[in-house]
């Protein structure tokens, strides 16, 4: 397990003691965070990095996973769409399920003991309506909510009003009709955990070896969940036109998340568009694999893509400028906050097929260009979204929820980002 002290060597004295320091008037507090899975999605990778670190710091954090079935992660991948602006019909039944899934979870959950309760996305977003609470409720959406569908969001509202306050990840997302507290958290990557940590060049090749990724042409990857937002089928259509130019080939690495049953089915319809190409070796699809796969994937890229439709934070560009690669992504939710227009990457519009294509073509023709960028993009990424950068960062959240928990005022607290696993 991590401590704060093995990350000395990264950020310095002065940010570990900050953290120790700032966690101070917390010490013994407890804060339980509760999502849908604990594999395959960026909320529980962030919780299992972030958890330890928190109680190391002098807090005692836990993490719950809402069970639910097949029926209940297929409605609520239904309403993570709607709630980026997709169609939805919203029926009783599934309603229904939802509340009945929620409502059953509380019955065995058991957190009345602790001091603040953080609930990450839809999934389980009602199960406040099940609780008499005797302290503040947070819930931190990750996904992009500037533009939800009005019938999903009208229902889905009737429970965050039942919140104390509404974490999101980046400014665009904040709600004016909601009126209720609002804190802007952006995400943050573990340096030092499997996925980001240097790797020897003997893992690096075995794991390419075990996915059968040769590196006799440049690499372009993308690393996402199979869904629509993340446009796979775009990435297939920007490579079939890279691919006139420069000889490469395309890598789609992404895992079937526990609570995402959508995924199966575009990974199917990806790998049909691309067929050809995957019969000739020039499109690879990597699926379920684990951290250190991603890393290596990451480290043997030429081009890192990311072609998101609308999404949250988007923390794979981050993972891939630590790794010192110039990415190429859309101009959507919060990847224009971790790149640099033309200093560390390149932004387009999502649909921006013919763009993406010549960046990219670019970068593989002048290597010396990307390799600037990757210098550039990790630079950045060490002063901005460094896991103990988060942990010290002067956010309002936890000093609202400090003040809500005891009747005396706490200033200065910038330990809110515990708050935000």
């Amino acid at each position: 397990m991590r401590r704060l002290e093995d990350y000395r060597k990264l950020v310095g004295d002065e940010t570990i003691a900050e953290i120790y320091r700032k966690a101070r008037a917390l010490y013994g507090k407890s804060i339980i965070n509760i999502n849908s899975t604990y594999l395959g999605g960026g909320v529980a990778e962030m919780m299992s990095s972030l958890a330890p670190l928190i109680n190391d710091a002098g807090l005692d954090a836990d993490w719950r996973i809402l069970h639910g079935n097949h029926d209940f992660f297929t409605i609520t991948k239904k309403f993570h769409n709607a709630l980026q602006g997709g169609d939805i019909n919203l029926t009783r039944m599934k309603e229904q399920i939802y509340l009945e899934t929620n409502e059953n979870f509380s019955g065995y959950a058991h957190i009345d003991r602790y001091d603040c309760v953080i609930v990450h996305d839809p999934q389980p977003l009602a199960l406040v309506k099940f609780y008499k609470k005797s302290q503040p409720w947070l819930w931190q959406c990750h996904i992009d909510l500037s533009n939800p569908n009005r019938t999903l969001w009208n229902f889905m509202k009737g429970f965050i009003l039942k919140y104390d306050g509404v974490i999101v990840s980046d400014q665009s997302y904040v709600r004016e009709d909601m009126p209720i507290e609002h804190y802007v958290i952006p995400p943050a990557i573990d340096p030092l955990s499997q996925k980001n940590v240097n790797l020897p060049e003997r893992i690096i090749s075995k794991n390419l070896e075990k996915y059968h990724v040769p590196l006799d042409k440049p690499i372009i990857l993308q690393v996402s969940r199979f869904d629509p937002w993340k446009d796979p089928l775009g990435v297939v259509e920007i490579f079939k036109r890279v691919k006139k130019q420069v000889d490469c080939r395309l890598v789609l690495c992404g895992n079937m998340a526990t609570d995402d049953p959508e995924g199966p089915r575009i990974y199917e319809k990806t790998k049909k568009a691309a067929n050809d190409l995957v019969e000739s070796g020039d499109v690879i699809f990597v699926v379920n694999s684990n951290d250190i796969t991603v890393n290596a994937l990451q480290k043997s890229a030429s081009v890192v893509i990311q072609k998101s439709q609308r999404g949250g934070f988007g923390l794979t560009v981050t993972e891939a400028l630590w790794k010192k690669k110039p990415v190429v992504a859309s101009k959507v939710g919060g990847i224009p906050k971790q790149i640099v227009d033309g200093e560390t990457g390149f932004l387009l519009e999502p649909n921006d097929i013919k763009g993406f294509a010549q960046r990219i073509v670019h970068l593989l023709n002048n290597p010396e260009v990307g390799e600037e960028m990757g210098r550039k993009g990790r630079d950045f990424v060490r002063k901005n979204f460094l896991i103990t950068r988060a942990l010290g960062q002067n956010y309002p959240t936890f000093t609202f929820t400090v003040k809500m928990l005891w009747s005396n005022p706490i200033e200065n607290i910038a330990i809110s980002r515990l708050s935000s696993l």
